[in-house]
């Protein structure tokens, strides 16, 4: 677990020199963004109980359009929850080795919600922007799939409810990720030249195995999800076998047609 000092001494990231920004989120394009399905879920869903979730994904624009991921509790005991992958959808975006993400969240309260931006292809590529589980309540999970590295960064600024500025470089040889301004992990493992994966935004919800289900009280939860961007060094190449070409200021436009059916399996902490 990666605990700041008092006093950081490092600097604020600042964008690459000379990057362009490729992607601005406009979660309620349905050509950015396709709405409650992902081939991260077995057959793309509805749902994934054997990564312990109680999810029953849903394209109701209510649960993800606005920016704000919601759950909603069904009668089978299972949730409605949001999820937006840019998998499969028309522009096709997707992050490569060197791009820098950035995003403002506001984490949920309830215990059992689990929210997560995270990037997956072809039954992997898996980096996770962050992780989070209110009743680890001052804690973020930065997890690189791709290379077996991950840590816990634990702060007084995070905690359910408040507004948290994430920062995540794809690097070639380190993923660095970055909290309200701070250095909180740098893997020193990176994804490689040729990485490239599509963007997941959800909100899932625990099904009791690594964290606790919600309460019996609980019927709804929510996070949110703002001013997510991706920057990229100008004059990166494109990696090897990468179709998708990018459009000026904030869209990239692309062919995607994973049609694999993956299953995340990942540790969970207690």
């Amino acid at each position: 677990m990666h605990i700041p000092p008092p006093g950081d001494p490092l600097p604020a990231p600042r964008p690459p020199s000379g990057s362009d920004v490729v992607f601005t989120a406009d979660f309620a394009s349905p050509a950015q963004w396709v709405a409650g399905r992902s081939w991260a879920y077995p057959d793309g869903g509805p749902e994934n109980p054997g990564d312990d979730k109680l999810d029953h994904l849903v394209a109701d624009a209510d649960y993800s359009r606005s920016g704000v991921f919601r759950a909603r509790r069904r009668p089978d005991g299972r949730w409605n929850t949001g999820l937006l992958t840019t998998e499969g959808s028309r522009q096709g975006f997707m992050v490569r080795s060197g791009d820098v993400l950035q995003a403002r969240v506001r984490l949920p309260r309830q215990l059992g919600a689990w929210p997560a931006i995270w990037t997956w292809r072809d039954g992997g590529q898996e980096i996770d922007v962050f992780e989070y589980h209110p009743d680890n309540p001052d804690l973020l999970e930065f997890t690189n799939h791709v290379r077996g590295a991950g840590d816990y960064y634990q702060d007084p600024a995070v905690r359910p409810g408040a507004w948290v500025d994430l920062r995540t470089e794809f690097g070639v040889r380190s993923v660095v990720w970055w909290v309200n301004g701070v250095r909180a992990f740098a893997d020193t493992r990176g994804v490689g030249r040729d990485w490239r994966a599509h963007l997941i935004v959800n909100l899932s919800v625990s099904a009791g195995r690594y964290h606790p289900r919600p309460t019996a009280q609980t019927t709804e939860m929510s996070y949110e999800v703002r001013d997510l961007v991706v920057r990229r060094p100008a004059g990166t190449p494109r990696p090897v076998g990468d179709r998708a070409a990018d459009t000026a200021a904030g869209t990239a436009v692309g062919e995607s047609a994973e049609e694999d059916e993956p299953r995340r399996d990942e540790q969970r902490p207690a």
